[in-house]
């Protein structure tokens, strides 16, 4: 059965910065997609989150291309296997030079927290109970 995919593009100001950013929280590189001008990240099989330089990005779009670091472009969500694991990512991206961002939310079937990465990107990384995901 065929899978789709998602590619979020992302511009970051600073391509190797990022590269290794996203590398210490645990997730591969796509070489054959990755330049000096593009980071690609392999976030799971069917995931992949393209970091662009300015220049780069702004070949796909006509639009003025927001600075993430003081306005909203998009929030990012992540699911977790496990409360443990949402922990786990946020503090890895802590440690990695990103902030948290917001208040843990912890509704007993939900749980998440979030992050800016390096250029300002809010991720939120998030767990649910699978029997409350069940109905």
């Amino acid at each position: 059965m065929y899978q789709q995919m998602i590619f979020v593009n992302l511009v970051t100001a600073d391509v190797p910065a990022t590269r290794k950013f996203y590398s210490d929280l645990g997730y591969g590189i796509n070489e054959q997609f990755s330049t000096d001008d593009v980071v690609s990240v392999m976030i799971s099989d069917t995931i992949v989150a393209m970091f662009l330089s300015p220049a780069h990005y702004a070949q796909f779009t006509q639009k003025k291309i927001v600075d993430s670091r003081t306005s909203s472009e998009t929030l990012l969500c992540l699911s977790a296997e496990s409360r443990e694991k949402v922990d786990e990512l946020v503090e890895k991206a802590i440690a990695a030079g990103g902030t948290s961002h917001g208040q843990t939310q912890d509704h007993g079937f939900m749980y998440g927290r979030a992050f800016d990465d390096l250029d300002g990107h809010t991720w939120e990384i998030m767990w649910m109970d699978p029997a409350a995901v069940q109905g």
